[in-house]
């Protein structure tokens, strides 16, 4: 259910621990964040890290990378094993590095990502979406993750490195098996899968990435083919080595799959819950840009973020000292009242909305603009197709902490009886 706009917190949180919370908190974790925001915006955690959640404490974080280090060796090696699969892979890819490697792989990505060719991709996103939505149409009743948000990202980010189509079925486990691990607290069963998700992966990918050597696509259209060809950066610089090359489509297709999935599950859910702000959007299309933003602020597809500091550092009056590892809770700052009017409020034509969904500063998203005309097109082109969607009873939470999206969304496509809630 929404927040109420006048929420007042009554939780105490000084005893919050993010690797073991309280309950109800994977669940609606926006009263918490709301105690946190107003007692303890900087929270000593019971293992020596802690938990940030205000807008300025991240907005600055995110832009001073000589204090706070994206590098997570340090962190992930005694969570995962320094010889373990994950482990290379969230050491190599782009998220989580500092220069010169950062500076490298951004290079490379921003040059395969260029607004021109985002743009090219457009009209293809729109018969991709239209072609789910004429297949949902014929059954009536749909899982709205499963039937289409899940699916949108894939066939994109799939087009984008040009995975044959009848080869893309093992990417979505594959993602969020690896994705998974990053949760705050993980079971033996989430590392043995992820580990052993990203040895799947790195098979698959080695033997497309040789394919694809032996016949190059047009590196124009193929993002593949123009990364393979960044193994020698411009005028000699170096470029992506094989196993760099490998990790970062990895992170190519999990980033964009799972938090684009997210994006236009939350967004379908929020409008759905929210009948008037629905029913304006409708009135007034112009707003669809407004209202995506709205929904990467109000329920931020990626919810938590880390740092670690590489020197004493002194954020809210609280001393950190160097190696400390940061929890930046983003679902927290975005609900900000320094920041935002009626933070708790759902409002599709809020502005200015300066949310940190896309974190800030040199790590800001290198896919971010795609991420958005996804969820644009996704939004307009379902709410044009099935304007009284209804969202039936079994709705079920992706049950995670670092990612916040629904693992299922049963859906009448038109109809009435989903009871939705304005807040």
């Amino acid at each position: 259910m929404p927040i109420s706009a006048d929420f007042t917190p009554v939780i105490d949180v000084r005893d919050f621990d993010l690797a073991a919370p309280f309950d109800g908190f994977v669940e609606d974790p926006f009263p918490i964040y709301d105690a946190l925001l107003a007692q303890a915006p900087v929270l000593p955690q019971k293992d020596g890290s802690y938990v940030v959640s205000r807008h300025a404490d991240l907005d600055r974080i995110y832009r001073d990378t000589t204090l706070f280090s994206s590098d997570k060796k340090a962190a992930f090696a005694p969570k995962f094993g320094p010889e373990s699969e994950l482990f290379e892979h969230h050491t190599s890819s782009l998220v989580f590095s500092d220069p010169p490697l950062h500076t490298r792989v951004r290079r490379v990505m921003t040059s395969a990502l260029t607004p021109r060719a985002i743009a090219r991709m457009e009209p293809g996103l729109i018969v991709a979406v239209d072609r789910l939505l004429t297949q949902m149409d014929s059954r009536g009743e749909v899982d709205l993750i499963e039937d289409f948000a899940a699916c949108i990202p894939i066939e994109i980010i799939g087009n984008l490195l040009d995975v044959p189509a009848d080869e893309r079925a093992p990417l979505r486990d594959w993602s969020l098996a690896i994705l998974g691990a990053l949760e705050p607290a993980l079971s033996a069963e989430t590392l043995a899968r992820g580990n052993r998700a990203v040895a799947e992966f790195k098979a698959y990918l080695g033997d497309l990435v040789a394919r694809r050597r032996a016949a190059p696509g047009d590196p124009e259209t193929d993002v593949l083919t123009r990364l393979i060809n960044a193994e020698t950066g411009p005028d000699g610089a170096e470029g992506l080595s094989e196993i760099e090359l490998i990790q970062n489509c990895i992170f190519i297709l999990n980033a964009g799959h799972e938090t684009t999935t997210n994006l236009i599950g939350n967004g379908l859910a929020l409008l759905h819950d929210y009948p008037v702000q629905k029913a304006r959007l409708l009135a007034q299309p112009e707003l669809m840009k407004t209202a995506v933003e709205e929904v990467l602020r109000y329920r931020s597809p990626n919810q938590l973020g880390n740092r670690e500091t590489t020197d004493q550092v002194e954020i809210g009056g609280v001393t950190i000292p160097a190696g400390s590892n940061l929890h930046l809770v983003i679902g927290a700052a975005n609900r900000d009242p320094e920041v935002f009017v009626e933070p708790s409020k759902f409002d599709i034509a809020r502005k200015p909305n300066r949310h940190l969904a896309f974190a800030g500063g040199p790590h800001v998203c290198v896919g971010l603009t795609l991420a958005r005309l996804e969820g644009r097109i996704a939004l307009e082109r379902f709410l044009a197709r099935f304007p009284d969607y209804s969202i039936l009873p079994g709705r079920r939470d992706g049950g995670r902490m670092r990612f916040r999206g629904y693992a299922a969304l049963p859906t009448r496509l038109s109809g009435t009886d989903g009871h939705p809630a304005e807040g």
